[in-house]
């Protein structure tokens, strides 16, 4: 299978090729893309150079499929140009999210909207994958009423930039590059992408949208606030949910178990619960911290992380091409 990794030098680009690698994607040929000025670089892919080549030559190339992790404005202009020559898009991008002629899809909880028709697939944002893997099989169970959303978020989901600022400030270094407007070191900032005019900001309302899209219903209301905090890599939600039926803890925990991908870390008297740390380098969405709100009917806390770079980002592009290889979707 012909495979193109466009933005394959970036951050979450390196990861898709590591994750390609680990899970042993039936790559026959490896197409690295990535801007004009990266092109003619060498990378290396399972022991074997490869050499980066630009948009233009990739299309020419016809992949079978393309996983984008290059920015919306590069996949609203190219992604199409692929789907042209038959190629399967995964974009990782928020340029096609909600755009109601696309899938968004978590392939554990939504595959299975998707046809050999559907030449641009959207990848949601990393946040949002690991909140509905936790959450759509309660939603299934108890039907949410409303959900309140309290994230806190890695540097690396803002990029290489800000991975160095962090670096910079630990290191007691002053004077370096920022990729946001006030030091992340030992600090807090309720700041993910840019405001929009209601005073939310983008990745809040990417948490307000995309899960009702995922699960099909858009029946439930969301709030969130998004903060970042100074941790290299791993996002952390804490989710307040408020279903239509009354739930027992111990079924809730029982369902999230059994879940694909679910990783159940609960264990108090232990101070078991999840953490960045432990998520680092894994696919599964980690939850603990699993108790009733006691303030309300029906209403459930938990706390959920998982590594943003891995199922927030380059592990869920891999398996919805995994999915479609499976099924027969492809070419």
């Amino acid at each position: 299978m012909k495979v193109a990794v466009v933005g394959a030098t970036g951050m979450v680009g390196t990861v898709m090729l590591k994750v390609l690698a680990e899970r042993n994607f039936p790559v026959t040929e490896l197409i690295p893309v990535a801007s004009a000025r990266s092109a003619g670089k060498q990378l290396e892919y399972k022991g074997k150079n490869y050499t980066v080549v630009t948009l233009e030559d990739a299309v020419k190339m016809a992949p079978d499929v393309a996983l984008f992790s290059a920015g919306g404005d590069t996949s609203l202009e190219w992604a199409p140009k692929f789907a042209e020559v038959g190629t399967t898009v995964v974009d990782n991008s928020s340029a096609w999210r909600m755009d109601p002629t696309k899938k968004l899809v978590v392939p554990e909880i939504n595959g299975d909207v998707l046809t050999a028709e559907d030449k641009i697939i959207a990848n949601p944002n990393c946040s949002t994958i690991q909140l509905v893997m936790a959450l759509a099989p309660l939603h299934k169970k108890y039907k949410m009423k409303r959900l309140i959303i309290s994230t806190y978020q890695s540097v690396s989901g803002t990029g290489v930039k800000a991975v160095q600022q962090l670096e910079n400030e630990q290191n007691g270094i002053t004077n370096g590059e920022m990729a946001y407007n006030y030091p992340i070191n030992r600090n807090a900032i309720p700041h993910c992408d840019v405001f929009l005019e209601n005073g939310y900001t983008k990745e809040e309302m990417k948490l307000v949208k995309e899960p009702k899209k995922i699960l099909g219903d858009d029946s439930f209301a969301v709030t969130a606030t998004a903060v970042r905090i100074p941790t290299a890599g791993g996002h952390s939600e804490a989710v307040n949910v408020e279903f239509a039926n009354d739930f027992d803890l111990a079924e809730v925990r029982t369902i999230l178990s059994a879940t694909p991908g679910v990783i159940v870390q609960d264990d108090l008297d232990n101070n078991v619960y999840p953490m960045p740390m432990f998520a680092n380098d894994k696919d599964e969405v980690f939850v603990g911290r699993i108790r009733r709100d006691e303030s309300l009917p029906n209403t459930l806390n938990m706390w959920i992380v998982a590594d943003n770079l891995r199922k927030g980002a380059a592990t869920n592009t891999v398996q919805i091409a995994e999915y479609l290889v499976a099924q027969g979707l492809l070419g």
